[in-house]
């Protein structure tokens, strides 16, 4: 079954990532071959309710998180809509369905010695990977920047003179951010030695692999787990962890909330605040050890 009338829709006019469309599609290619084994169905257009409800519990008994699965049903669901829209169907088999409960997870960020650990430390190669490795971290860490935003990052991203950076967020939704000094330096010293690399397939992106190819996330995500692990006991060490201290380390000192939600690229406060859960632990922790009356 092609979905390829969807899929268009999803990058020309709702201006979807290739990653999440892929994600969209590869939800729905699961359920139909659900349908199409369980019901002997070749269309998931005209399911109803309980079909889906017992792929929900097929999914359920696989062992998938409830997380997992409402972000599967979301892309069913978007699907639906859009058939909606094109008039393909006349009910949303999903409109009146309920999200299966999730409990909240509390991602705990690096501590600020945590990174500066990492930074400071002689874990870093003088050599192309080496370099790289560091400006990753660096750029993680000083601009709050996704993982895929990182990974897709061209030369003409960077402005060297007005130390900025141009990032193309969710929605294709472009934002500058500030470079700090040492960022820069970092980032001229892999320059020269993106230079020196014998060749260069991908030569419009910024960061590549030794092999002059554009990076992937797995190994983005394997850099930031390797570094952390040398210096962090937590159990999760990934590029999102760096992002969220990014966020909890300038909100704890007194970061103005609006300001840390255009550097992060959200489109709402909401998104934000969850970052503000750290910092407020942060502040009670200042406000005991401080007040007159803290410590009595």
């Amino acid at each position: 079954m092609s979905f390829k009338a969807f899929t268009d829709y999803l990058l020309l006019e709702k201006n979807y990532s290739a990653l999440t469309v892929n994600a969209y599609e590869n939800d729905l290619t699961n359920f139909y071959e659900f349908v199409k084994d369980e019901y002997e169905t070749n269309t998931i257009n005209k399911v109803n309710y309980a079909q889906i409800r017992s792929w929900i519990v097929f999914l359920v008994e696989q062992g998938i998180s409830n997380r997992s699965i409402n972000r599967k049903i979301s892309a069913l669901n978007t699907y639906y809509k859009f058939l909606l829209k094109i008039g393909e169907i006349k009910i949303n088999p999903l409109a009146k369905h309920k999200a299966l409960k999730t409990s909240k997870k509390i991602q705990v960020p690096f501590s600020e010695d945590e990174v500066m650990t990492v930074l400071n430390s002689l874990y870093f190669e003088n050599d192309f990977e080496g370099i790289r490795d560091k400006l990753i971290i660096e750029l993680f860490y000083s601009t709050g920047i996704r993982r895929i935003e990182l990974v897709e990052l061209k030369l003409t991203s960077v402005n060297l003179d007005n130390k900025t950076l141009k990032v193309l967020g969710k929605r294709n939704k472009e934002r500058i951010v500030p470079l700090l000094a040492s960022v820069v330096q970092t980032l001229n010293k892999y320059l020269e030695a993106r230079c020196n690399l014998e060749s260069i397939k991908d030569a419009n992106n910024l960061f590549l692999t030794k092999k002059g190819v554009k990076i992937y996330e797995t190994l983005v995500y394997r850099i930031i787990n390797d570094y952390f692990s040398l210096a962090s006991s937590k159990v999760k060490k990934s590029p999102h962890i760096l992002r969220h201290s990014f966020a909890t380390h300038l909100l704890n000192k007194g970061a103005d909330l609006n300001a840390v939600k255009e550097l992060l690229g959200h489109s709402s406060l909401a998104a934000t605040q969850i970052y503000t859960h750290n910092s407020i632990a942060e502040l009670k922790k200042v406000h005991v050890s401080t007040h007159p009356r803290g410590k009595k």
